[in-house]
């Protein structure tokens, strides 16, 4: 293990902030028994993805800007064992009003300025490669003020895009262009200097809207082209996109630590915790994560699903694009299909199908 790093080593190093925001509703119910980046993806949390990047890149010390109590209790203590196993500094910033994306960079002020190194910053419900180190290169390379990560979409008409010239420098932003300006949006992954949080008060603010703008007339912002996967998971559908996503970039990395299930009965990509059980003639896959502790009974197909922890599928059951929260019991010839989302410990009766609904608790 080596020796603990003494508290002047633990200081040294990058900073970074995880925006994770007010509004998670979107994710329900799961949102209802964990924040957001405590959720598993790919059987590893949100946040876990982020971190794991950000510690490489060179960042000790996270500021996790929480939006009210529980939220930063919750996520101060789901977050203790990665900060002594990295032995990284954590700091909950929680709001007492909403503060909106720039806000909290205010708020957490005394933690970032004063640095002549640049800081992170980066919305909790991203997933992607994580190209921190590339886009601190190209940060420190044109020298001005922000790097902002963008990505390419295929209907930016959906979107806020971004332009800029061949060298990155941003010229302007537009939102939801009805004719083709370009096809690049903001990916929500920044680098900035500190001289940035002169530019913002402590108040409800807006980065993208009111920050950005202002620095992109000052000649002051770059953009950072994404080149593999990304993908905002904050809600259902996107959160099976992202998994899809993210099983297809791991399986085409020469060096990918995570170990894919083969095998009769596997189809795909899968991803499956080695203390799962499974029955006899059994289809799973493609794209499929399945967390730990799960009893998988005879005769199951599964196909474009997340099932976490802890939850037993009862025989004959047929699970397609859906979700599967803790603790779940489902029975025998159960059908959860097109978008269903369960939450934590939730009883499905035999025989019942669940054609997209979400279910918070208790029986279906």
């Amino acid at each position: 293990m080596g020796r603990p790093k003494s508290e002047k080593e633990r200081k040294g190093g990058m900073k970074a902030i995880i925006l994770v925001g007010y509004d998670d509703s979107r994710l329900r119910p799961l949102t209802l028994f964990k924040p957001k980046p405590l959720i598993e993806f790919g059987n590893k949390r949100i946040i876990d993805h982020q971190l794991d990047a950000l510690v490489e890149a060179g960042v000790r010390h996270v500021i996790v800007a929480a939006t009210y109590t529980f939220q930063g209790v919750e996520l101060e203590k789901g977050l203790k064992a990665f900060v002594l196993k990295n032995q990284i500094k954590l700091t909950v910033s929680v709001e007492t009003e909403p503060l909106g994306t720039a806000g909290p960079l205010a708020l957490a002020r005394k933690y970032l300025e004063g640095d002549s190194e640049p800081f992170f910053v980066l919305n909790s419900d991203i997933i992607c490669d994580f190209p921190f180190k590339d886009m601190l290169e190209f940060h420190k390379n044109h020298g001005c003020e922000g790097t902002i990560a963008v990505t390419k979409v295929e209907e930016p008409s959906k979107y806020g895009v971004v332009t800029y010239d061949d060298k990155g420098q941003i010229g302007s932003f537009m939102e939801k262009p009805q004719e083709f300006v370009s096809n690049k949006i903001n990916a929500g992954l920044y680098i900035l200097n500190s001289k940035v949080l002169d530019r913002i008060e402590l108040r409800p603010t807006s980065i993208e809207k009111e920050i950005f703008p202002v620095m992109a007339a000052s000649q002051q912002l770059y953009a950072y082209e994404l080149k593999g996967y990304w993908m905002d998971i904050g809600q259902p559908k996107d959160f099976l996109t992202g998994m899809c996503l993210y099983l297809q970039s791991e399986r085409q990395k020469p060096d990918t630590k995570l170990k894919f299930k083969t095998g009769a009965g596997i189809v795909g990509n899968v991803l499956m915790d080695d203390s799962v059980k499974v029955g006899s003639n059994c289809r799973i896959g493609p794209n499929v994560t399945i967390g730990k502790d799960v009893v998988i009974k005879d005769g199951v197909c599964i196909k474009r699903c997340t099932v976490l922890s802890g939850s037993k599928i009862g025989s004959h059951s047929w699970l397609d694009n859906c979700i599967v929260g803790w603790n779940c019991k489902i029975s025998n010839e159960v059908y959860l299909i097109n978008g269903a989302i369960l939450g934590e410990s939730v009883n499905v009766y035999p025989r019942v199908t669940n054609n997209g609904g979400r279910v918070y608790h208790g029986a279906l």
